[in-house]
């Protein structure tokens, strides 16, 4: 048998240990989950012959290291910065690695150490980071091959509520981990390139700069910009690109609203609040307000914010229900966000029925033989339920498909890496589509950033 440890079991593996277990007959496999929850790790692979699930506390170095050493390759779904001491032991006992987490500094800094025994360390091999990448270097690579030069490229992508299990104001609940919706695009001011000029946008605005998207079938989306737009910018190759633009994706009006939590100070995570067990919910909005002895905090808060009471965005902070003075905050010394990702919990998480939705949308601008042309790619999956999320389906299916390349000699470049040659995109996307994750590419006119300057 040829052994894949896994190293943690969390929400995004389902479809992970799916797709190893049906593949485990054909392919000689056995599959070894080792988590803190050991009962969960048994949850996920059943009664299965070719899977064993074993206690694993990553900081217990010496079960950890025995793990690995029994092992033939390694996934690792630990949060991204447990990865670290995993990849020292995979590169001490010279097993190849496979994560769907970012290259952090750390682990690049293994990257000779890898290449010196030959190993594959693939990382970024989820959604997002993972499936962008492939999607995008896949046309990328094939608008090259026919001689056209790139001139911009913009990637979007969201994870959602599916249309059937949008029943809110906001048409959002959290399908992901809720502490990186409510601090996202904290850290710096967002940077990107629009028609060769340089853009930032600092965080007090970055919601009120969104850009909007069309996807057939779905409907109409925003998306404002990530922190770097940049960050790829030489990894793909598009070093003398005119516009580059990365976003996530939410509903129309989502950032809209999302602005008054921004400006009130509610995303904040750098300072905790006195007393914060002891506040109700309205207690906690009516801290970022000023006094008023006759004022109510309804109207305090529509007042800072310039909201009308017909205004249909007031409608949203009504339904989160932010304004009631009989349900508590609870939680000691909490920050602001960590307060405010409590109470929209309340809202936001997903109910047994609820089904999510991942969307991604990439536009790709090029010459070629004198002409502009553009490519918009799009790509819709629906969970089908609250395991088999659409979530854990485009994470873990990369994951899983990208181990058995490996451990199949497909894939054999060794090094620190991200899937952005032919030999790891091309089998993997293709396989994908068995899935459903299919992207569907449209020829429109290249328009450039600015509609009106064709």
């Amino acid at each position: 048998m040829r052994h894949i440890l896994v190293i943690g079991s969390g929400k995004s593996t389902s479809y992970l240990f799916k797709y190893l277990l049906e593949q485990s007959e054909t392919e000689n496999l056995h599959i070894t989950v080792g988590d803190l929850d050991i009962d969960n790790a048994k949850k996920m692979i059943g009664n299965h012959k070719n899977a064993t699930a074993i206690t694993l506390d990553v900081f217990d170095k010496n079960s950890r290291e025995d793990a690995v050493k029994k092992a033939d390759i390694v996934i690792s779904m630990l949060p991204a910065r447990f990865h670290i001491e995993v990849a020292k032991d995979c590169v001490t006992y010279g097993k190849n690695m496979v994560t769907a987490s970012y290259i952090s500094d750390e682990m690049q800094a293994l990257d000779q150490q890898v290449k010196d025994k030959g190993l594959v360390f693939m990382n970024e091999i989820g959604v997002d980071p993972g499936i962008d990448h492939m999607s995008a270097m896949q046309v990328i690579d094939r608008i090259r091959d026919k001689g056209g030069k790139m001139i911009l490229f913009e990637s979007f992508c969201g994870g959602l509520v599916a249309p059937e299990s949008d029943n809110n104001l906001w048409n959002y609940k959290f399908t992901w981990n809720p502490r990186n919706v409510v601090v996202a695009g904290q850290g710096g001011a967002a940077k990107f390139l629009q028609e060769n000029t340089y853009k930032y946008i600092p965080y007090h605005r970055l919601f009120r700069r969104t850009e909007f998207l069309e996807i057939e079938g779905f409907g109409r989306f925003e998306a404002y910009a990530n922190r770097d737009s940049l960050k790829y910018q030489s990894v793909y190759g598009l070093d003398n690109i005119r516009t580059l633009y990365r976003g996530t994706m939410r509903r129309v009006g989502f950032s809209r609203a999302w602005q008054a939590f921004v400006l009130l100070g509610m995303t904040d995570d750098s300072y905790t609040i006195d007393d914060s067990e002891n506040m109700s919910y309205r207690d906690f909005v009516n801290s970022f307000l000023p006094y008023s002895p006759t004022d109510s905090v309804e109207l305090k808060f529509r007042h800072a914010l310039k909201i009308d009471q017909d205004d249909m965005v007031w409608d949203k902070f009504v339904e989160l229900d932010i304004f009631n003075p009989n349900k508590m905050v609870e939680l000691k010394k909490g920050t602001p966000a960590q307060i405010l990702q409590k109470i929209l919990m309340d809202s936001w998480t997903l109910a047994q029925e609820d089904k999510d939705m991942l969307v991604m949308y990439h536009k790709f601008g090029y010459e070629l033989d004198g002409k502009k042309h553009q490519i918009d790619s799009t790509m819709v999956c629906l969970g089908e339920d609250q395991t088999y999320t659409a979530m854990a389906k485009t994470v873990g299916l990369p994951v899983a498909i990208a181990t058995l390349a490996i451990l199949n000699k497909k894939i054999t470049t060794p090094g620190v890496q991200l899937p952005i040659n032919k030999e790891v995109y091309t089998p993997i996307l293709e396989e994908l589509e068995n899935y459903g994750i299919i992207f569907k590419e449209t020829k429109v006119p290249y328009l450039g950033y600015n509609p009106l300057n064709i």
